[in-house]
């Protein structure tokens, strides 16, 4: 069978799956559940297997404001794990995941489709203790604090993992944790790894019990990008193409008066970007409050965000553009994730109400305008999608309104939602103008 017949096959497999486990969960009562709970009573729970399959059908128009084409796909996404814990202080954890866009045709690019490749591989110390040291080493999905500079984000058909080593002592008080994280770079053909030149290294440290029932979490970060004549686009010779930022920052997080909750994150960065010197701030503030009407639930929450700009980026020796390092972006800036964490005022309120137990419907929107005039928006990933050289195209980016929600059945979730960007003055002035749209259907079955 040739390579491109296997693919094609293999396509079908993801998609029909679900399909096919749906009237075998109802007759058997979750067959791969049951085979799961099996296979870790039968090894003392020291061999546990995790399994999830995941189809998404969307359709993207006015992509990139109408600079690149429409898209509609399906996007499917099958992992398998295991972890193995032969004694109580020592686990091993793998997992090989598959990724695929079968309708995209066959240019689709690596952050929609990998075939099978490891995507997790990591040795953990003293995994189950409370108290003393720990460590990972390997290959592992990452998270720390709500992901607005580290994270995993799960919604893309890939997901972002990493190479690390982290050690860690923690006590009821605190936990103190050294780390260095290195992105894993998807590799079309070839196996995943890492560009070691492009790093991130430092301290997260978290006090879970910082004042009464309050959360501190502090962090000092380093990220390094030194790969020879790579990053910045300037010359290896005199160092103007590696990127050395510093990154001190913190995050509280804790309950406030009559069921309110508060969470508020600072950052301040150094360091230099090219020939440039950077110094550059963000920040981040919410509250949130659940009410029960009806003996129904309805959660609210508002939000507001800041991250600098560069007020002349014609200057090259000076830089205050944000750097967001690795984030998990999404629903951080609108369910269509047009938008990261840089030269950015963001505004957003989140209405989820609980229509049943199994089932909830969302309600979001979200306003943006530029920090700087003439500096630009940027995408999710942190890279420019335009900006106004002048600064005379105006500072507001636009507003986002998002409907979704999502329905639980045991191990499955089945979910839709539609988004419209409405433009504001600066993408009308800057690009074609269109307000972009996201229309998807999803289901997941995960043990």
């Amino acid at each position: 069978m040739s390579f491109r017949l296997k693919s094609a096959f293999a396509a079908q497999v993801l998609v029909l799956s679900p399909v096919l486990l749906t009237p075998l969960s109802a007759q058997d009562s979750d067959p791969g559940a049951r085979a799961g709970t099996a296979l870790s009573r039968a090894t003392k729970e020291r061999l546990k297997l995790t399994f999830e399959q995941r189809g998404r059908y969307e359709d993207r128009t006015g992509s990139t404001f109408g600079k690149d084409p429409d898209v509609f796909t399906g996007l499917f996404r099958t992992r398998l794990g295991l972890s193995y814990a032969p004694v109580k202080w020592l686990k091993f954890s793998g997992m090989a995941q598959d990724s695929r866009a079968p309708w995209y045709g066959p240019g689709a690019p690596n952050t929609m489709r990998d075939e099978v490749d490891l995507h997790e591989s990591y040795i953990e110390l003293f995994p189950a203790e409370k108290k003393g040291f720990g460590m990972t080493v390997g290959r592992m999905m990452l998270n720390y604090g709500e992901g607005r500079l580290i994270g995993t984000p799960q919604w893309g058909n890939l997901a972002r993992t990493y190479d690390h080593a982290r050690m860690y002592w923690r006590s009821p008080r605190v936990q103190v944790e050294l780390l260095m994280v290195s992105p894993v770079k998807v590799r079309i053909g070839e196996f995943n790894r890492p560009v070691l030149g492009d790093r991130v290294w430092g301290t997260y440290d978290v006090f879970p019990n910082f004042y009464k029932k309050n959360l501190l979490e502090a962090y000092v970060l380093r990220r390094d990008q030194n790969r020879p004549a790579g990053f910045t686009g300037g010359s290896s010779s005199d160092g103007t193409d590696k990127l050395g930022i510093s990154t001190f920052g913190f995050r509280l997080v804790g309950p406030l008066p009559r069921g309110v909750k508060y969470s508020l994150e600072a950052v301040l960065q150094k360091g230099k970007v090219g020939p440039a010197d950077l110094s550059a701030s963000a920040w981040f503030s919410a509250l949130s409050r659940r009410w029960t009407i009806a003996r129904k639930t309805l959660d609210l929450s508002a939000e507001y965000k800041y991250a600098s700009g560069t007020e002349n980026p014609a200057d090259p020796k000076h830089s205050g553009t944000f750097d967001q390092l690795y984030p998990a972006n999404h629903d951080k800036f609108g369910h269509e994730d047009l938008f990261g964490w840089r030269n950015l005022h963001n505004a957003r309120s989140l209405a989820s109400f609980g229509l049943t137990k199994n089932f909830a419907l969302n309600f979001m929107y979200d306003n943006f305008w530029l920090a700087n005039l003439k500096d630009g928006v940027y995408n999710g990933s942190g890279k420019l999608i335009v900006r106004s050289a002048t600064g005379i195209a105006g500072r507001h980016v636009g507003q986002e309104t998002d409907l979704f929600g999502a329905y639980k059945y045991g191990h499955f979730t089945f979910g839709a939602g539609y988004g419209r960007f409405f433009s504001g003055q600066f993408i009308q002035k800057t690009t074609p103008g269109i307000g972009p749209t996201y229309l998807y259907v999803f289901h997941t079955y995960s043990l």
